[in-house]
């Protein structure tokens, strides 16, 4: 090609998709920002996004490891039970990157959908994209699963997995009517919840080391006995479904109790975040929002609580279940709000600069740290010295590991906004 000649339509098409270089900033965040246009992106959302981000990509500065050190310390062990998940019942800050991250993918998807309407896209070639989003999501993540295996790891309970099998029904659901979109999250949750209720509990001769739970799990009682790790009707959906894919040994169970189905009651946790985009994109004051987004998050708190101290649905993350869905949602609500009081409605922007960047490139970041994490610590050591994570002592170590590579990650992310570079499926 000659240098006054023009790009082939195939690769303006995928510049398109995959590289932007005109991102709508939010005014007073970069200098050179072009005049805004009428729906714009709010700096307080992306900086949340990349809050979660950072967040799963520190790897919970390996805090778990470094309480078991400190154990008659009170806030260690505070901290340590926050960085990683709950064993099954129960909720703590790292159960709530994922159920944010898939809030976000909803918040977000009004403004896409303006933007392909404002650009003349037809609903058709806005749901061809969408198919095609979610193809790529799901394929990203089999391939992300895969990295350290022998052969293509065919599961899915990752989270660009569970977004892609779910984006279809929320694009759709999209573009209804707002009692529609309500009336569709709390069906499928009600459908999803009555599918486990009828799944029978486990028999009381159960050998539960066939599907790998210890003699001393503290299995669940009464009705919440039909969400018991291993043994409901998602786990025994994935003992059929995941064993007609090509695989080393027949899929017997989880060893985490993630399960494929997951993605059904996440609808309902990216249509959460659907509402409460739509609702930040209309015309009312900004206070109002944080208002709505207040009374929704208590809402869903108050919710989740009620149902599992009712008996009928305990709060559980690794399977979703719908009462775990409602709470997630309401504590999403309530952290979002708070980005939201302090960059939109106190104009304090300058201290989240740092997860705008991360913000902006959420899948770049993701599979960064699933890839090269490792590979960075390695060099890390190699070209500095084979010491620089013991500089704090041995006790620390991990905890300095996992910071060094994460800066070293937001560096790139932070090269990549320098120049305008937004990786986007």
């Amino acid at each position: 090609m000659g240098s006054g000649g023009t790009k082939p339509s195939i690769l303006l098409a995928l510049n398109r998709i995959v590289f932007s270089r005109d991102f709508p900033y939010m005014k007073g965040m970069d200098s050179t920002t072009q005049p805004r246009p009428v729906a714009v992106r709010l700096v307080s959302l992306d900086a949340f996004r990349g809050a979660i981000m950072l967040l799963m990509a520190s790897g919970g500065l390996a805090i778990p490891r470094i309480a078991e050190a400190f154990p008659d310390s009170r806030i260690w062990q505070i901290m340590g039970v926050h960085t990683e998940h709950a064993a099954w019942a129960g909720c703590t800050l790292w159960d709530l990157i994922q159920p944010a991250f898939m809030f976000m993918v909803g918040v977000a998807l009004p403004w896409s959908i303006a933007n392909r309407r404002n650009r003349g896209e037809t609903l058709w070639q806005s749901w061809r994209h969408a198919l095609m989003r979610s193809l790529v999501l799901v394929l990203l993540a089999v391939f992300l699963s895969s990295a350290w295996s022998q052969q293509t790891e065919w599961v899915f309970p990752n989270v660009l997995a569970q977004i892609g099998l779910g984006y279809p029904v929320l694009f759709l659901v999209a573009h209804g009517r707002t009692w529609m979109q309500w009336s569709a999250a709390l069906l499928i949750l009600i459908v999803y919840g009555l599918a486990f209720g009828w799944y029978p509990v486990a028999p009381a001769d159960f050998d539960w080391s066939s599907v790998g739970m210890p003699e001393d799990w503290p299995h669940l009682t009464g009705f919440a006995a039909h969400w018991d790790k291993n043994y409901n009707f998602a786990a025994r959906f994935d003992q059929w479904f995941l064993n007609l894919f090509p695989r080393e040994e027949a899929f017997v169970f989880n060893r985490g109790g993630y399960q494929t189905l997951n993605f059904i009651p996440s609808i309902a946790t990216m249509i959460f975040g659907l509402l409460a985009g739509q609702m930040m994109r209309d015309s009312s004051s900004m206070w109002n929002k944080v208002r709505w987004l207040l009374v929704f998050g208590l809402m869903g708190l108050l919710s989740g609580v009620v149902l599992e101290q009712a008996g009928i649905c305990p709060i559980v993350k690794r399977i979703w279940t719908p009462s775990w869905t409602l709470f997630s949602a309401g504590w999403v609500c309530l952290l979002m709000a708070f980005f939201v009081v302090l960059i939109e409605c106190l104009h304090l922007k300058k201290w989240a600069f740092p997860f705008v960047v991360a913000g902006l490139n959420p899948i770049t970041l993701y599979c960064m740290w699933q890839l090269s994490a490792g590979f960075v610590r390695d060099n890390l050591k190699r070209h500095i010295s084979p010491d620089i994570f013991l500089c704090m002592g041995e006790t620390y170590e991990p905890m300095l590991q996992r910071g060094l590579v994460l800066v070293v990650l937001w560096l790139v992310l932070y090269w990549m906004y320098r120049r305008k570079i937004f990786v986007r499926v």
